[in-house]
């Protein structure tokens, strides 16, 4: 039988943010921190992926109220050029707290896409309450953006949870240098798993079903999204 979720939008403090979790709600958490998209329609369905695998889905909300369902790729992308990452990290801690306090979760992980991914690596880095951390694709380029101030491999370094980071080969944002420092990081640790794919092939953002016309980025979705929900459910349980 399919699982019974219900999903919502709420709000916690200021903040607006999405809400998918099994009905009844779960002891395991997942903070799910969006790509360009905002809280669009595919970041909702992994929300719900997420809630049908009995983990509750909280999903920050980067451009407060604007997404994908009714902005231009173009004013997405000047609004993620404006983002603080202070002020982002934040307001990230602010609904792990809500994950961990009113909603009743016992554990909770991170899991972010594109620039979601970096700052799934900032808050692992900056958290030790998190009890898993994962990075979709993480939009570390090689040259920091400006408004990128946090050291994103510094932080990696210090991440303690266990962490899975998801690269795809061809992609044209962050090179595979880029890439390198990103593992060399992780692997660095003394403690705490890190599994680290790699898909030759596929391209930045191959988890956006809007890429899938590719073939190659949807067998790497294919792939890894099982994947990264079993480690979802072995790490929040």
């Amino acid at each position: 039988m399919t699982a019974q979720i219900e999903t919502a939008k709420i709000t916690i403090g200021e903040l607006g943010a999405h809400l998918a979790r099994p009905a009844g709600g779960s002891t395991g958490g997942m903070l799910l921190l969006p790509m360009i998209t905002g809280i669009g329609a595919r970041v909702r369905e992994f929300a719900e992926d997420i809630a049908r695998a009995g983990v509750t889905a909280l999903v920050w909300d980067p451009f407060h109220g604007v997404s994908s369902d009714d902005a231009s790729h173009e004013g997405l992308s000047a609004r993620m050029r404006e983002l603080d990452d202070e002020t982002c990290l934040g307001e990230q801690r602010h609904l792990l707290d809500h994950l961990l306090g009113e909603l009743g979760c016992t554990k909770a992980g991170v899991i972010g896409w594109c620039l979601g991914g970096r700052f799934a690596l900032l808050l692992g880095g900056r958290d030790k309450r998190l009890s898993n951390v994962v990075a979709y694709h993480p939009t570390v380029p090689g040259t920091p953006a400006p408004n990128h101030t946090v050291d994103a491999v510094e932080h990696t370094a210090r991440i303690t949870a266990p962490t899975m980071m998801l690269y795809p080969g061809k992609d044209t944002l962050v090179p595979r240098e880029s890439f390198e420092r990103l593992q060399n990081a992780l692997q660095s640790r003394p403690s705490g798993a890190s599994i680290v794919h790699v898909y030759p092939e596929a391209e930045h953002g191959f988890s956006d079903s809007k890429r899938h016309g590719n073939p190659v980025n949807a067998d790497a979705y294919a792939v890894s999204w099982p994947q990264v929900l079993e480690f979802v459910k072995a790490t929040t349980a």
